[in-house]
């Protein structure tokens, strides 16, 4: 039996917002620094990374060094990302 295997790229798998804020929620709740960054760097992709620098005001470079898994966008950048892709991040308990 012939199987291949191919690499799984889950922003082909974002294509609505609900799917999107949905990915992030699940990405804040790992309280992991690095996964959260990379997530919305996936969020990213799948919305198109020229057109967030565009309504961001950053380089492509820029976003695509902050939001990988080894990233660390400042507060501003977090913040512009999140306005400009239309998600929330929750962080703490929700009461």
């Amino acid at each position: 039996m012939n199987e291949s295997i191919t690499d799984f790229d889950p922003a082909d798998y974002l294509d609505s917002d609900e799917a999107i804020q949905h990915y992030i929620d699940e990405a804040v709740a790992t309280g992991h620094a690095g996964f959260i960054a990379d997530s919305l760097g996936v969020v990213a992709r799948a919305r198109g990374m020229t057109r967030l620098a565009k309504d961001t005001g950053l380089s492509r470079e820029s976003l695509y060094r902050s939001l990988s898994e080894n990233g660390n966008p400042n507060l501003k950048t977090l913040l512009a990302v999140c306005a400009a892709l239309g998600v929330t991040i929750r962080i703490g308990n929700q009461l």
